[in-house]
């Protein structure tokens, strides 16, 4: 189908093309246009957002800071913008997103309603030729990826899905129109960090909830709070000492670590601390803690006992608190999501906590989902299951590099990148927040800047120095590879059954004991150093033509 689209469509052509209209692929573009470049961008959706377009879900908000997840390049629309919570929601991060792209004119570089369904890389015209759902088609001498690493959702495979009568949809696919909640009785499967989102925020406003639980996560508190026209003002003045902090911090956040060493402290002193991070807002108590507690087992046993205890206190039941604590895994080794009243909604009598290690699922039915145990009698289902994470949206499109070979062919046991920018036999093509890069793994706007920035570094020498070609190299990647691995194998994370070591249950092949290495856990100033130093170097890892 491939051959013939491309017989039948005549290619428009750019010089670059961006895929993908979420934070990275609005930056992007915006780098490219400033430079004058013949750059356009590509979104499969009918406006632009990404992440921030789709997950309009109940609850659905940011877990890091509002004022250190917006853009840091313009002093100008720092100054323009006012956050009006701690923690924005996610109606008002779309608003962000779109304001930005009209206050710098990016729509008209933007090409909506374009999925890229294939992309073959022709190496005697040095050209990319990308065809698109529907029959169109574009050539460019640069691709640059802006994909995303939560724009593949992955359902679950029940038998009888399509029975179902009600009404059913991943937290991915959440309507635009407004979902009605009252007197419906509810089934969210799933409890990572879009699952206690919902969960928290509908509990309230539902007649019944059952909440089917595949495994459960560590969870502490948000801190979400307003925003006051004072505060915004001292936040607009304190900008530069902000980022400067994001800067140097491991996870790319404004917490710093403590640095007094876990051993060197009593277990009464070590409690204390976690007391005061347990009530600060944000990832305080991940970014803020001791470095032993992700390094070291007894530590990060003491610190799960902790916030097991924690859990404990706030859930009236002591079966379901208990059903609430995670088993398989320690504190901060997996993706760690953030809640607002979560333990809290399990208080409710409305709210029902269905276990399935005990009484794993069937099938759905037309009327609901049936366990081994029980029947469930719903109105809607909320499939808050995860995604594809990083490598998910890559495997959506079709891309060929050298000698028609796939992409997905050549990550099929994990990706294999240089430094998370290139990968070898695909030429010209650069990712931004790609596998295997630090945005996996940091807050992922600070992460994003310093990828796009360094992208745009590439792409400017490249138009200096009239080069037309860049492969990475099979060996570099070969150190990268093992550089990524490291970082993980001195860290607990390495334990992880999560997204962090690309285990999901919901992909063929996932979660059966295949660890991928999908980010780089170094650390972001580590990761910079790296990477500023590539670039002062004349891009030596990369074969350039």
């Amino acid at each position: 189908m491939r051959d013939d689209r491309a017989v039948m469509s005549e290619a428009n052509h750019h010089d670059y093309i961006v895929v993908g209209a979420g934070v990275s692929g609005i930056y992007q573009i915006k780098r490219l246009a400033d430079l004058g470049l013949d750059a356009i961008l590509l979104e499969a959706d009918d406006d632009l957002g990404g992440t921030w377009y789709h997950n309009r879900y109940p609850g659905c908000r940011f877990d890091s800071e509002s004022y250190t997840y917006g853009y840091s390049f313009s002093k100008e629309l720092l100054e323009e913008w006012h956050w009006t919570e701690r923690f924005s929601p996610q109606p008002e991060n779309l608003r962000y997103l779109n304001f930005v792209a009209e206050k710098f004119d990016l729509r008209r570089h933007m090409r909506f309603e374009s999925r890229v369904d294939a992309m073959t890389w022709d190496e005697a015209s040095r050209t990319w030729r990308l065809d698109l759902e529907g029959g169109d088609a574009y050539t460019a001498r640069f691709v640059i990826t802006a994909l995303g690493p939560l724009s593949a959702p992955t359902p679950p495979r029940y038998e009888g899905m399509d029975e179902f009568e009600g009404d059913a949809f991943h937290t991915f696919h959440w309507p635009k129109e407004e979902v009605p909640l009252a007197g419906r009785r509810v089934g969210v499967i799933g409890t990572g960090a879009t699952g206690i989102q919902v969960i928290a925020e509908i509990a309230d406003k539902v007649d019944e909830l059952f909440v089917f639980q595949r495994r459960p996560n560590w969870s502490v508190p948000l801190g979400n709070s307003r925003i006051s026209d004072e505060e915004m003002a001292e936040i607009r003045e304190n900008y530069d000492e902000i980022f400067a902090k994001c800067k140097q911090t491991v996870g790319g956040f404004v917490h710093l670590p403590d640095r007094r060493g876990f051993h060197n402290l009593t277990p009464e002193e070590r409690k204390a601390h976690w007391d005061e991070l347990y009530a600060t807002p944000g990832f305080a108590v991940l970014a803020g803690n001791f470095a032993e507690v992700f390094l070291e087992e007894a530590a990060n046993q003491e610190m799960s006992d902790y916030i097991a205890e924690r859990i404990r206190a706030r859930v009236d039941d002591p079966e379901v608190a208990e059903k609430l604590i995670p088993k398989d895994h320690g504190f901060g080794i997996q993706r760690l999501p953030l809640e607002t009243n979560y333990f809290e909604a399990y208080n409710r009598d409305n709210v029902h906590l269905v276990d399935l290690s005990e009484a794993p699922i069937e099938r759905f039915t037309k009327t609901g989902i049936q366990t081994t145990a029980e029947h469930y009698e719903l109105d809607l289902i909320v499939l808050a299951t995860g995604f594809n994470i990083v490598v998910g949206s890559f495997d959506k499109i079709d891309i060929r590099g050298l000698d028609g070979v796939r992409l997905g062919d050549v990550w099929k046991d994990g990706p294999v990148t240089s430094y998370g920018f290139v990968t070898h036999g695909f030429p010209n093509l650069l990712m931004v927040a790609g596998p295997q890069s630090v945005s996996g793994s940091t807050n992922f706007p600070r992460a994003i800047e310093d990828g796009v920035d360094w992208v745009t570094g590439l792409v400017e020498h490249m138009e200096r120095e009239g080069l037309t070609r860049i492969e990475s190299r099979a060996d570099v990647e070969k150190a990268w590879h093992e550089e990524v691995v490291a970082s993980y194998e001195r860290m607990l994370v390495r334990n992880s059954k999560g997204w962090f070591g690309g285990y999901n249950s919901n992909v063929e092949g996932h979660g059966q004991g295949t660890f991928h290495y999908v980010a780089y856990f170094g650390g972001a100033p580590r990761y910079r150093k790296l990477i500023t130093k590539l670039a002062e170097e004349g891009y030596d890892d990369f074969d350039l033509a």
